[in-house]
């Protein structure tokens, strides 16, 4: 019988026009270090050790669009981020340089854009109110 190997997710990596700039508005936002840092890359990590985030310079990004259209780029990914209190979380990512999306869906959670317009989500615990 074979055994299956084990598997660690250790980062989601964003691509972006600048990767520096785009690891520092994320290393703000989530209070995390730098693990690693490169020409063109950087891995922040989380203080519990859990999976982190890398970031790759990609000179031909293209910002993705959300909600999609089928005549641009589509959002592949985002990230969910779980806040403690929404109206301060999200004052806090527009002092850092996010945008709020125009099209919110569900009143307990936030839609915002990261500086290279990857969307990104900021919700609170269930059971919590906004």
């Amino acid at each position: 019988m074979t055994t299956q190997p084990r598997f660690t997710l250790a980062a989601t990596t964003l691509d972006a026009p600048n990767a520096h700039e785009l690891a520092q508005f994320y290393q703000d936002l989530l209070g995390w270090r730098v693990r690693k840092e490169e020409p063109g890359w950087v891995e922040i990590a989380s203080p519990d050790g859990a999976a982190g985030l890398s970031f790759q310079t990609e000179p031909h990004f293209t910002r993705p669009q959300w909600p999609s259209t089928q005549s641009e780029q589509q959002m592949m990914m985002h990230l969910d981020i779980e806040v403690n209190d929404l109206s301060s979380a999200v004052a806090h990512a527009l002092a850092l340089g996010a945008t709020v999306a125009d099209l919110q869906a569900q009143d307990d959670v936030r839609v915002l854009y990261d500086p290279a317009g990857h969307p990104f989500c900021l919700f609170l615990p269930r059971g919590a109110s906004a």
